[in-house]
């Protein structure tokens, strides 16, 4: 008679032909024992390297040995305390006490509970943040768009150890760099000559700032914050690097050129209403004495004047961090040269940064506020909010406070920059750096000789952060280094909660831009390029690839070029002149004949 019932045989495993019990396979029994080894290694890796010499805790590799070394000792302290509760169980049991077996049942499973739930946690914090998965609002007359520029043309220098400097003119091609830049500012407006991109560029500035739909007005005044942090121990009488700093990387003199001739000849500003400088260091005499041979009526603005350098002072506009921290610090106000002029310029150097993960156009701003925390005047100590105790070498993982972001958004700073420009000709390791080469492609052991330009302060840097992440495997890869570009692409509502109010005014911060990561190395695609969303749209230019006479960085040789080689018929004594293809500095029958060799080719 057939029995309903299941049998002990039924409930488990057994072949339908003989009725036998099959034992379960485990499958990949080797997965059981991975974390346990692993968390293993990762232990005594730790404890090998740091305890002899305690300062090892900060290396990149300590700091993804010690996640997984904490998991495994939270891991192990579960399951003893779980095994040595249910021993306690099974003893209550066996003397028929029920509530203090019952008590110790829930004691084990709370142990296995509390293990895995802590590093289940860990584990979240950790995880990076998925490809082409764009946050935030896009920004820019081509929302999100960062072009970048690589000529290994731009550079040739023989290295540190070489008895010439990195920044001498015979070590960096001054026409090459100017056709970069001018490249680079036509295809962030996708114009085909400078004049009308950089009008482009201004005109969606001042209508998103609610100023109109104009360009730029002769008279308004433009600030440049460079990089001169590699001048914190020179000479502030003489303007003299140490002897030891000459040859680490601050802004390059030429590329600065560049984008003043831009500005000058082409955007038509006075020279007298431009002020470039870094308020907290000096401007040294290997910068100075090369731009203002160019610029002479450029104020150059320091920390300390004299020398034809114009020192920086305060404003009266306020600044405020948006952190209770900062509730009893002294309070901070931004230079009287940012906070007077109509538009801002920030030009960052392409770096990664031991504290910061990396330094771009973000960190750009930790000089952008005259003060010293460290100093004390007339008795009187200057104790400001330290800013570096929200960077990620501090404050670990994802969803904190960044005062990165109230930087980016105050409205005399991020809140007026038109431009945002990553001078890369020779990029660094570190916020100290000498140059490096870099090994990544397409750079394959040279300098990365590249610019990199946007209208979006958060997708520039997630840009330059991708590039830096794929050449260096330490810095970059802190757990927390873009946590910051979270921040500021969800700025109206972070995930850390913070409500940012750099003026406050008790109005918060919209979103400041687009944060993703590209698809891969190789291709280095971002959503836009891939046409699955609205994030970063990344403009290559890799001037070896372009075919002489594509004015228009279009891929083809057409009419539209020859236009724009009408355009500037018989210009001369101008370097870096778009139809210039033969770099005699004139444009001629020349140049025409060599865009006629390339008509139709793409």
């Amino acid at each position: 008679m057939y029995d309903p019932r299941p049998s002990p045989k039924n409930s488990l495993n057994a072949c339908t032909k003989t009725d036998r019990l099959i034992k379960p396979k485990l499958q990949k029994r080797w997965a059981l024992w991975l974390f346990p080894f692993t968390g293993l290694v990762a232990l005594l890796w730790f404890l090998v390297r740091v305890i002899p010499k305690p300062s090892r805790a900060t290396y990149p590799c300590q700091q993804v040995a010690f996640p997984l070394a904490s998991g495994f000792i939270i891991w192990l302290w579960g399951l003893a305390g779980s095994l040595s509760a249910l021993r306690k169980a099974k003893c209550y049991r066996t003397q028929a006490r029920s509530v203090p077996c019952a008590v110790f049942i829930a004691v084990s499973v709370g142990c296995l509970w509390m293990a895995l739930s802590v590093t289940e946690e860990k584990n979240a914090l950790a995880a990076p943040h998925a490809s082409n998965d764009p946050i935030g609002v896009a920004q820019g007359v081509h929302p999100g768009r960062v072009v970048w520029v690589h000529d290994p043309n731009a550079t040739d220098w023989d290295g540190y150890y070489s008895p010439e400097h990195w920044y001498d003119d015979n070590h960096t091609d001054q026409a090459v760099v100017d056709k970069m830049v001018s490249r680079a500012i036509r295809g962030l407006a996708g114009e085909s000559a400078d004049a009308a991109a950089w009008d482009s560029i201004f005109r969606y500035f001042n209508r998103t700032r609610s100023k109109g739909d104009v360009g730029y007005i002769v008279g308004e005044k433009i600030a440049i914050k460079i990089n001169n942090t590699m001048c914190y121990n020179a000479n502030t009488s003489t303007f003299e690097q140490q002897s030891g700093n000459k040859n680490r990387i601050d802004n390059s003199p030429q590329m600065t050129i560049s984008l003043l001739d831009q500005l000058v000849n082409v955007v038509g500003v006075n020279e007298a209403d431009i002020t470039i400088g870094d308020p907290g260091r000096i401007m040294p005499n290997f910068y100075y004495n090369i731009v203002h041979r160019r610029f002479p009526n450029v104020c150059y603005m320091a920390n300390h004047g004299g020398l034809g350098r114009t020192q920086s002072t305060f404003s009266n506009v306020e600044f405020h961090w948006s952190t209770s921290v900062a509730d009893s610090k002294r309070q901070d106000y931004i230079p009287r040269s940012f906070a007077g002029a109509d538009y801002m310029i920030n030009f960052a150097i392409l770096k990664s940064h031991n504290s910061g993960g990396i330094t771009v156009c973000g960190k750009n701003h930790y000089g952008s506020l005259l003060r010293n925390p460290d100093c004390t005047l007339r008795g009187q100590k200057y104790d400001y909010y330290n800013m570096h105790d929200s960077l990620p070498v501090n404050r670990r993982g994802m969803g904190h406070y960044r005062a990165l972001v109230d930087l980016m958004g105050h409205s005399e700073l991020g809140g007026k920059t038109v431009l945002y420009l990553v001078d890369g000709l020779f990029a660094g390791r570190n916020w100290d750096s000498r140059p490096v080469k870099w090994n990544m492609a397409p750079f394959y052991g040279d300098w990365p000789s590249s610019v990199f330009v946007s209208q979006d302060p958060v997708a520039i840097d997630s840009v330059c952060l991708d590039f830096l992440r794929t050449e260096w495997d330490d810095y970059p890869h802190y757990d927390g280094t873009d946590d910051y570009l979270h921040e500021a692409a969800l700025a109206n509502d972070p995930p850390s909660g913070t409500i940012y109010d750099p003026e406050n005014d008790g109005i918060p911060l919209e979103s400041l831009g687009v944060h993703e990561h590209w698809n891969n190395s190789t291709d280095k695609q971002y959503s836009r390029n891939l046409g699955t969303g609205e994030g970063i749209e990344l403009i290559q230019i890799n001037v070896l690839n372009i075919i002489p006479g594509d004015f228009e960085l279009d891929g083809d040789v057409d009419f539209d070029d020859l236009f724009v080689l009408s355009a500037y018929w018989l210009e001369s004594n101008r370097r870096g002149c778009i139809g210039d293809l033969n770099g005699d500095r004139v444009v001629d029958l020349k140049d025409l004949a060599t865009l006629a060799q390339n008509w139709g080719r793409d």
